[in-house]
């Protein structure tokens, strides 16, 4: 921008104006900004804050199902939910299922993505065979599943294979292995997929840090653990964090699909619990009070992960 002025000699120049002070420009960019957040925040607020607003509502009313009337239950609900046996079985299992799964998904993974960031001969073509579970859609991982651990399946074909036909049991229909066969798909379906994300962060170390471990005499194992490890220590966090929230939440749906949460509720889920009482019961009271327990625990599971994954210098 220029401004007109007038010379002594009466003629007329242009003279470029002033800048403008550097507070007012950065109060003009923040305003901008915060009007192109207003829509993701209306987003939000709608349907994120909202929906958890209405679990805690729903969880103090007595709601027999969408059509019917609907009164207030205070804290029936609760008490409803903790002498349940069930409600007791499904925290069980989902306890279980998250000190199995997360640990094993979290510290094959790593070593996996570590591999992989070492670039051996054809890594390429390993980041895209990693990959592949997470681009296989859940009720097809589940049909993979229900193909080799029905009774006439692979897995016992195999063992009738090898002369262990005493071993093969109907690993879908029985109380001891039903769980198990559930928390290996967690397994498999999320070991690709977050290896390829460690194996990401961790092409981004420098590798003078690795070299100079190794000059000092430490091995890829000592190297793994003592040097790299602590670099990425938060991002571990993160994904870990990640992992944790899609065994908690999304564990409904492989048990809908393999299990119905049998026999009996020896693979029933709290998530799982969550939809039966929801959509099957017709419940939704004790649907959403399962609701809020289950908010609570990610929220105090996502705190500890966090604390126990944070950087210490």
């Amino acid at each position: 921008m220029t401004t007109l002025t007038t010379t002594p000699d009466g003629t007329t120049a242009r003279r470029p104006a002033p800048p403008a002070p550097p507070a007012a420009a950065g109060r003009a960019t923040r305003q901008g900004g915060t009007v192109l957040a207003v829509p993701a925040l209306v987003w939000y607020l709608v349907f994120m804050v909202g929906p958890m607003l209405a679990i805690f509502v729903i969880a103090a009313l007595r709601w027999p199902g969408m059509l019917q009337p609907v009164s207030f239950a205070g804290l029936d609900n609760v008490r409803t939910v903790f002498a349940d046996p069930v409600f007791w079985d499904a925290t069980r299992n989902t306890a279980v299922q998250l000190a199995v799964a997360l640990p094993v998904m979290i510290v094959c993974a790593y070593m996996l993505g570590y591999y992989v960031a070492q670039r051996p001969p054809g890594h390429r073509v390993i980041r895209y065979l990693l990959f592949i579970p997470g681009l296989i859609s859940t009720p097809a991982k589940a049909m993979v599943f229900y193909a080799a651990l029905s009774p006439d399946g692979l897995a016992n074909g195999a063992l009738q294979g090898m002369g262990l036909g005493s071993l093969t049991d109907a690993w879908l229909a029985s109380p001891s292995t039903a769980l198990g066969c559930l928390i290996a798909l967690d397994i498999w379906g999320g070991i690709g997929f977050t290896a390829v994300l460690f194996a990401a962060r961790l092409g981004s170390v420098p590798d003078e840090l690795g070299e100079a471990a190794q000059l000092d005499g430490a091995g890829h194992w000592r190297t793994m653990w003592a040097v790299h490890f602590p670099v990425i220590r938060d991002y571990v966090g993160v994904v870990t964090m990640l992992q944790f929230l899609w065994t908690l939440f999304g564990s409904a749906q492989h048990v809908l699909l393999l299990t119905q949460g049998g026999p009996g509720t020896s693979s029933t889920t709290l998530s799982f619990l969550v939809y039966q009482k929801a959509f099957i019961a017709a419940d939704l009271g004790y649907s959403q009070t399962v609701g809020v327990v289950l908010f609570l625990a990610g929220l105090v599971g996502l705190l500890a992960i966090r604390r126990v994954f944070r950087q210490t210098y």
